[in-house]
């Protein structure tokens, strides 16, 4: 049994985190930004299953200051840094995104390195590998990185980027014993746990609700977030997964269309008013004019990122449930906690 520091506790990947780490026998810290969250947080979990007594305890902490991080990292064996701020909308100026995924990274690992914790799994992204390359058709693998300086790569995806490059410099140049090992999911879908929905599940919510008529052509990877957590506990383990990186995929990537049939094939009914027909390209660049979120959509409209979970598979025994089963349960979860409006 180790004492496991989760950041971020009241994300969708640390709650699931925090879940399967206490189911395994360890002791739970995470952390929150603000002490009011904390019942929330306790909501959440019960609603994944958290029973009376369970081994987890509270630390405030917020990713932008230095104040809680030394006491939320004593004692503890390992880290799984999860927490990283995520956009409501594009920011004007990109280092609103950039220095608090950086710089709180790198606080993280400088608490974990105080506190004598011998390893640190951090949430990347697969925005820190797929994007700024010209079209191909093989999968994108661990040994790839994303070219920032391209011009349609993001201001998230940038961040991403940065924050883990800057990881794993800190760990070459003074990270001393500390091990890191990353975790680099794609589109990250499955069962939601109570409010303050991501990115992602924020798409199913909109096809169930009927507010995505027609699916732009826009295509992403999909995994179930039990299955990412899984993944996490299973670099935290291994002795091999040191150093390494591990993509976070269960199949090809999947267009918006085909999102939607995966809904109508396994909620029927309750996924009538998912979309039937995709959105030609050039509607979608006559809406930018006057739609940020349809601008943001058109450097990624026709754009196939394929990734290979196979390292994950091979060196850790990871086995993902199908991209259909990830995609049901995250409706499914959403509909069982009234989270879907009409």
């Amino acid at each position: 049994m180790s004492r496991i520091l989760v950041t971020g506790g009241s994300g969708f990947v640390a709650s699931h985190c925090i879940l399967q780490a206490l189911a395994a026998g360890h002791e739970v810290r995470t952390t929150v930004r603000d002490p009011g969250r904390r019942k929330q947080l306790e909501a959440k979990l019960r609603q994944g299953g958290l029973g009376e007594g369970a081994a987890l305890a509270f630390a405030v902490a917020d990713l932008t200051a230095d104040a809680g991080w030394a006491e939320a990292t004593a004692g503890c064996d390992a880290v799984l840094h999860i927490a990283s701020p995520f956009p409501a909308s594009q920011p004007k100026n990109e280092e609103e995104l950039i220095l608090p995924a950086r710089e709180g990274t790198l606080r993280v690992l400088r608490a974990a390195r105080a506190a004598g914790v011998r390893r640190v799994v951090m949430t990347s992204s697969f925005g820190a590998i797929g994007y700024g390359h010209p079209p191909r058709t093989e999968p994108f693998t661990e040994r790839d990185w994303t070219q920032v300086d391209s011009a349609d790569v993001q201001p998230y995806v940038k961040s991403k980027t940065l924050a883990e490059r800057a990881a794993w410099d800190f760990i070459a140049d003074e990270g001393g014993d500390l091990e890191l090992a990353v975790i680099n999911p794609t589109g990250i879908f499955g069962p939601v746990l109570g409010p303050g929905l991501s990115g992602s599940v924020s798409i199913i919510k909109r096809m169930l609700e009927g507010r995505m008529p027609v699916a732009p052509r826009i295509y992403c990877g999909v995994v179930d977030v039990r299955d990412v957590a899984d993944l996490h506990l299973r670099a935290l383990a291994a002795t091999a997964a040191a150093g390494q990186r591990y993509l976070a995929v269960a199949g090809p990537a999947l267009s918006l269309l085909e999102v939607a049939a995966a809904l109508k094939r396994g909620l029927g009914h309750a996924a009538r008013k998912a979309p039937s027909h995709q959105l030609p390209d050039w509607l979608v660049r006559i809406a930018a004019w006057r739609s940020p979120a349809m601008k943001a959509m058109l450097p990624q409209l026709g754009k196939v990122r394929n990734a290979s979970a196979d390292k994950a598979r091979r060196e850790l025994g990871w086995i993902p449930r199908p991209a259909g089963e990830a995609l049901a349960a995250t409706g499914e979860s959403l509909i069982r906690l009234g989270l879907v409006n009409g």
